[in-house]
């Protein structure tokens, strides 16, 4: 396995968490997970997005860089990691969530966050139709996630789009899990293993 360092990426509902527990089995790897449900303002912000925007950004901003910076490059090395998200996508909710002020203030923290942490050496990006999404973030039940509105997952995959278009940092598998079911066929996960062991530079698309 050339890849030692595995980050998943895509939109809230995309399967990010299933995937990364999935691959960590399999490769006997650190698993990394994001911590999305100890952020005390998140159920607040569904409901009122725009005061409660900078205090859930500041939040996963400290928390995402807490935990990649405790991912040294030696334990990297020698167990391999799979986290269920990058650093890079606290930028992708910045830009959406937070007012100039608000995203000026935000530029003057987050880069200096960044630079240091260590680089994935393969992003694995889950993309999926906003019906899709909102499909399964209501077959999961969380109840924060209640109230989240189907124009904000819209908004939001236009920006993981457009963020991932553009994205070059490191090798980028980009999956089709709209009918990709790497969860429920065996077939469509080993396909995806075989992809994750194989070598490949710049970006490869998995389609079922």
């Amino acid at each position: 396995m050339s890849a030692s360092y595995i980050a998943i990426e895509g939109v809230i509902g995309a399967g990010k968490t299933t995937l990364a527990t999935a691959l960590a089995k399999r490769f006997r790897m650190q698993l990394v997970l994001e911590e999305v449900e100890t952020n005390p303002f998140l159920e607040d912000f569904y409901v009122d997005p725009r005061r409660y925007a900078f205090q859930v950004q500041i939040f996963f901003l400290t928390s995402r860089f807490q935990q990649l910076q405790k991912l040294s490059y030696i334990d990297i090395f020698h167990q391999g990691a799979v986290c269920d998200y990058m650093f890079e996508k606290d930028g992708i909710f910045a830009r959406l969530n937070l007012d100039d002020r608000e995203y000026s203030l935000y530029q003057k923290i987050a880069p200096s966050l960044g630079e240091n942490l260590p680089r994935p050496d393969l992003v694995i990006y889950l993309a999926a139709d906003n019906e899709v999404l909102l499909e399964r973030i209501k077959r999961r039940g969380r109840h924060f996630e209640r109230n989240i509105d189907k124009d904000y997952i819209a908004q939001l995959n236009d920006e993981y789009n457009r963020f991932f278009l553009h994205y070059d940092a490191s090798p980028l598998l980009i999956v089709d899990s709209n009918s990709f079911n790497f969860i429920n066929n065996s077939t469509h996960f080993e396909t995806l293993v075989e992809n994750v062991t194989e070598p490949f530079n710049g970006r490869r698309y998995l389609l079922s």
